[in-house]
């Protein structure tokens, strides 16, 4: 099972592939803002993806448009509502 590494604590995770980075973070009891339930409309759960980017789903139309709308995105921005857990270990950085 790949495993979710928060940067800024140094707390890794496992982490089931196919589920949203969102649901996996609170499931393990970490504090991250979510106001618009997983709907990709508020930016309040933008994260950098710091390691393994790249075994993320692709982020798609809704979640773009969001990310344009939001100040201090960078290539490595996701929202953790939106991305999808891939099959090889992550490395993120939670902003709020």
């Amino acid at each position: 099972m790949p495993s979710l590494t928060i940067k800024n604590s140094g707390k890794t995770i496992e982490a089931e592939t196919g589920k949203n980075l969102l649901s996996i973070l609170l499931a393990a009891g970490v504090s991250i803002l979510h106001k618009c339930e997983a709907k990709a409309e508020c930016g309040s759960c933008h994260i950098f993806v710091t390691e393994g980017r790249k075994t993320l789903s692709k982020a798609q139309r809704p979640e773009n448009e969001r990310l344009d709308s939001i100040v201090g995105v960078s290539s490595n921005s996701r929202l953790a509502c939106q991305a999808l857990m891939g099959a090889e270990n992550i490395t993120v950085e939670l902003l709020a």
